[in-house]
C-alpha cells in the first residue's frame, strides 16, 4: 500500500438484510468478502416468473417499500419483517410465505437462497434521456447473489448537497439512494466527489480496503415514497440531468474488517 488521502470519514452505515425492503442503519459493521454482513442475505422470488422481486419494478411490487428488515442477535442470528401495519414476521415464520404473497398480491418465496441465474425487472420512468422510457426489461443481476452488481455502494454527502443545490425542493435524502457507507466529506462547495474513484482503492478505519468498480446508476426505486419521504420524479430527473443518472460508487472488497461511524476514509495514492 502507498500512500492515503483523506477524503472524509464514516457519516452512517446501512445493510439491507432483505432485498428491497428497507433496512436499518448501524453503528458499526463488520465488512466481509460479500460486502457488508447481512446484507442482502435474503429476497422474495416470484414464484409465477422465477424472478428476484425487486422494487426497481413499482409496476408489478408498488409496496416493498412498506416492509422493514433488520437482523436480530440473540440466541441465533435472524431476519424480523415489520409490514406497513407493525405485524412483525420472523424469518421462521411457517406462514412466511402466504402473509407476504397476500400483502404484495402475487405469490412469492421468501428465500435465501439465489438463483444460479438470478433475473430481475425494471421499470424506466418517461424521463427525457434516460434509456427504455416508459418501459419494463429484464435484467440479470449478479451470479448466485442477491446484488445488482458489486456488493458495496459507498456515496458521499458532497454528491447529496451538490444534487439538493440543483433541486432544491427535492428531498435527496440518504435513504432514496440505498448505500452501505455514506461518507461525511466535509466539502463546503459540494460536487460529484466519487466520480473519479473507478479504479481506486478506498480504505476504511484500520483494516477495510475497497477497490471501486463503477460509478453506480439509478432508477425508478429513488422517486419511490418510503417512510415520510414523498414520491417525487424530480429526484431522478435531477440526477439524470446534472451527473449523467449516477449517485454514488460500487466496489469490491479486497480486505474485509470491522467499520464504524466516525471511521477514517481515505484514497490510496
Amino acid at each position: 500500500m502507498g500512500k492515503s488521502l483523506q477524503v472524509g470519514s464514516v457519516h452512517e452505515l446501512w445493510r439491507y438484510p432483505v432485498k428491497s425492503m428497507l433496512g436499518e442503519k448501524l453503528d458499526r459493521a463488520t465488512v466481509t468478502e460479500r460486502g457488508v454482513q447481512g446484507d442482502r442475505v435474503l429476497a422474495l422470488i416470484d414464484i409465477e416468473t422465477g424472478h428476484v422481486v425487486s422494487a426497481k419494478n413499482p409496476l408489478r411490487w408498488p409496496s416493498m417499500f412498506t416492509f422493514q428488515a433488520r437482523i436480530v442477535s440473540g440466541a441465533s442470528m435472524h431476519v424480523d419483517v415489520t409490514l406497513a401495519d407493525g405485524q412483525v414476521l420472523s424469518e421462521s415464520t411457517s406462514d412466511m410465505d402466504a402473509i407476504l404473497s397476500e400483502r404484495l398480491g402475487r405469490k412469492v418465496r421468501f428465500t435465501s437462497i439465489p438463483p444460479t441465474h438470478p433475473v430481475l425487472e425494471q421499470y424506466s420512468p418517461n424521463l427525457e434521456s434516460l434509456p427504455g422510457r416508459d418501459s419494463e426489461t429484464t435484467v440479470k443481476i449478479s451470479p448466485s447473489s442477491f446484488f445488482d452488481e458489486a456488493p458495496v455502494h459507498l456515496l458521499t454527502t458532497s454528491t447529496l448537497q451538490a444534487l439538493q443545490l440543483r433541486c432544491p425542493n427535492g428531498r435527496f435524502d440518504t435513504q432514496r439512494f440505498r448505500p452501505n457507507v455514506v461518507i461525511d466529506t466535509g466539502i463546503s462547495v459540494p460536487g460529484f466527489l466519487e466520480n473519479d474513484w473507478k479504479g481506486r482503492i478506498v480504505t476504511i478505519g484500520t483494516q477495510v480496503r475497497l477497490a471501486v468498480t463503477s460509478l453506480c446508476a439509478r432508477c425508478v426505486m429513488t422517486t419511490l415514497p418510503q417512510q415520510g419521504l414523498p414520491q417525487d420524479l424530480a429526484i431522478l430527473r435531477t440526477v439524470v440531468q446534472h451527473n449523467r443518472g449516477m449517485v454514488g460508487v460500487l466496489a469490491t472488497v479486497v480486505m474485509p474488517g470491522p467499520v464504524c461511524e466516525g471511521d477514517t476514509v481515505c484514497l490510496e495514492e
